[in-house]
């Protein structure tokens, strides 16, 4: 009886610090698994509310679908969900991410899924089941697309809906040292750290709730086998003992504990294995049988020795206030480990809090330095540009003259010469401003096809009056044939005007100076060169070339930005920025991005501004 008595405390002890340990790690899985899918809840109402998803709506079967393919596939990647698509009032699929793949959602109708049937009532839907062609596990996001919603009886023209998958979230349980199962409302396994477990119900469906279940189409055609479960034991606290009777978790007892999802209407599981409280129960057992023995063995030898008494009950308080000294331990233990826990998850939540601000803020300052570093080559460009303008209106001012002396000499036909003479000269210098106003523009951000050669024409306009003053030998290596490549015309345009701009500076010294661009492509990519006969980079400084703040030029003449921002442009562009020596001297600054073999598909991106009315 002692020896079963100290097994039950041990026992329940060990449950209780179990129970506590997995509503812990519950607790923290449900808020990982909220929180990864409750991040995109925003997205498909985002995307809704797009013109050009409207524009297409508007005028389905007119318009081409591949750039809302395109839009869509960028939104996909960028919120790292598994599709965006489109479906118009009947439920069929216009347009979607994955249109390039074989089991693309384009030309299937969704309507018997419940988040279409919520979003084209008016509300945003939410669903989760397998994909009838991915046959992938998701959840859903839809929201309704309105083309008119100021009329009193308007309804929805399209439904926008946003895929993400599960599986990540699965993945990251697999470090946890406990099984962990979500099921719905109908008890079934959908998510489950344990692979051999998902797809199954918690208990066996009669027929009538296996037709319904297939009706709805959430779960495809999987067979929804029974898991096996069975609960020997409920304790009052909430908790459960549970046994597998077949399937992979066969071998085990475990703690169950169940915490209810109410955003998500799911249920999450936890099963926490009982090896734990097995060996607490052997422990406590063996120690109280050898407890009982050194009771009974000193209470022989004080019966046969009583002046030995004394010291045997010494002996056993001693023993009794180890046992409450490792008992209040235990307990001290638990108390600082939850507390940990509950730390561990403040700094967590706060960390995660701090580091969206961060992304916000580097994003901001990211475009602000762009846009900085842009305006600073306009203000390295003033020399140049206020000498192309004094030329023009140190003419103007002569033909001026020189026309009022003919208009007061009655020789109206060699005024008007010179006035004409003025309009050209006034042409010239509205081009010069133009061509200042076009590069301080701001980024669009959408990458198009762009002529390289004529983002070329344009840096070299900015910069000719520097290149005529200078005696720099401007030299072109390249075919007739034009080269496109997919990016941001306006981006592009600043990284080669700064590339040009450092060439200049870099061959200021130079006897001879001459400039050398050059453009080479294969299949896939496109490789933009800008090189000088300058004194070239130290090879000791090339590894460091593009950092930020980072400059070889004299204090006051850069902050070292412009070819750190260049590198980062190119990278956002899909490309990549490199810097090296040329054999017979000077540097060379590579850009290579993605070729466009088809600039028909696209709208071509001009380099020149669009007329104004004046």
């Amino acid at each position: 009886m002692t020896v079963w008595q100290a097994a039950q405390v041990a026992r329940e002890q060990a449950l209780q610090n179990l129970v506590r340990e997995a509503e812990n790690e519950l607790r923290l899985s449900a808020a990982g698994l909220e929180g990864h899918l409750t991040r995109h809840d925003y997205l498909p109402q985002l995307l809704a509310s797009r013109e050009m998803v409207k524009r297409f709506l508007a005028r389905r079967g007119h318009q081409n679908p591949m750039p809302l393919n395109l839009l869509l596939d960028q939104f996909r990647a960028t919120a790292d969900v598994s599709d965006v698509y489109l479906l118009d009032r009947t439920g069929t699929t216009l347009a979607a991410s994955n249109w390039h793949l074989d089991n693309t959602f384009i030309g299937h109708n969704y309507a018997f899924r419940s988040y279409y049937q919520d979003a084209i009532a008016g509300s945003r839907g939410r669903f989760f089941g397998l994909g009838t062609q991915s046959l992938e596990r998701g959840y859903y996001f839809s929201a309704p697309v309105w083309l008119d919603e100021t009329s009193p009886d308007a309804r929805p023209d399209g439904v926008m809906v946003v895929k993400v998958l599960l599986d990540a979230v699965e993945e990251s349980w697999a470090e946890q040292d406990a099984e962990l199962l979500v099921s719905d409302g109908d008890d079934i396994i959908f998510m489950a750290s344990h692979p051999e477990l998902r797809m199954a119900a918690f208990y066996p469906l009669s027929e009538a709730e296996r037709q319904a279940l297939l009706a709805t189409r959430r779960y495809a055609d999987e067979p929804l086998s029974p898991s096996g479960i069975e609960v020997f034991e409920q304790r009052d606290d909430g908790s459960r003992l549970v046994r597998f009777v077949q399937g992979p978790l066969s071998q085990g007892s475990y703690l169950g504990l169940t915490r209810h999802m109410a955003e998500l209407d799911w249920n999450m599981h936890i099963l926490k294995p009982l090896d734990s409280v097995y060996n607490a129960q052997w422990l406590a057992a063996l120690l109280a049988g050898g407890l009982y023995g050194v009771v009974v063995l000193a209470g022989g030898v004080g019966w046969q020795r009583l002046r030995l008494r004394r010291e045997r009950e010494l002996f056993a308080e001693r023993e009794r206030r180890t046992l409450a000294h490792a008992r209040d331990e235990l307990e001290r233990n638990v108390a600082r480990r939850t507390h940990d826990l509950v730390e561990t998850n403040r700094r967590l939540s706060d960390e995660i809090e701090e580091r969206r601000r961060a992304e916000e803020s580097l994003r901001q300052t990211q475009d602000e330095l762009i846009q900085a570093a842009k305006l600073a080559v306009l203000g390295q460009l003033a020399a140049g540009i206020n000498h192309e303008l004094n030329q023009p209106l140190a003419a103007i001012r002569a033909y001026a003259e020189n026309a009022r002396a003919f208009l007061d000499r009655q020789r109206p036909e060699a005024a008007n010469s010179n006035l004409e003479q003025i309009i050209d000269l006034t042409s010239r210098m509205a081009e010069i401003s133009a061509q200042l106003r076009q590069f301080s523009r701001k980024s669009g951000g959408t990458l198009t096809a762009v002529s390289v050669p004529a983002c070329f024409d344009y840096a070299l306009r900015l910069y000719q009056g520097r290149l005529r003053s200078a005696g720099i030998a401007v030299e072109r290596r390249w075919g007739d044939d034009e080269t496109w490549v997919q990016a941001d015309l306006v981006r592009l345009e600043q990284v080669l005007v700064n590339l040009i701009g450092n060439a200049l500076q870099a061959m200021a010294e130079t006897p001879t100076p001459q400039l050398i661009l050059s453009i080479e492509r294969d299949n896939q990519r496109v490789r933009i060169g800008v090189a000088d006969n300058g004194p070239g980079i130290p090879e000791q400084l090339l590894p460091r070339i593009f950092e930020p703040f980072f400059t070889t030029k004299s204090p006051g003449s850069g902050l070292g930005l412009g070819l750190s921002i260049s590198s980062r442009i190119i990278d956002d562009l899909g490309g990549h920025l490199e810097a090296s020596n040329r054999p017979g001297g000077g540097a060379l600054f590579t850009v290579i991005l993605p070729r466009e073999a088809h600039p028909n598909d696209h709208p071509p991106a001009h380099t020149q501004e669009q007329p104004t009315h004046a």
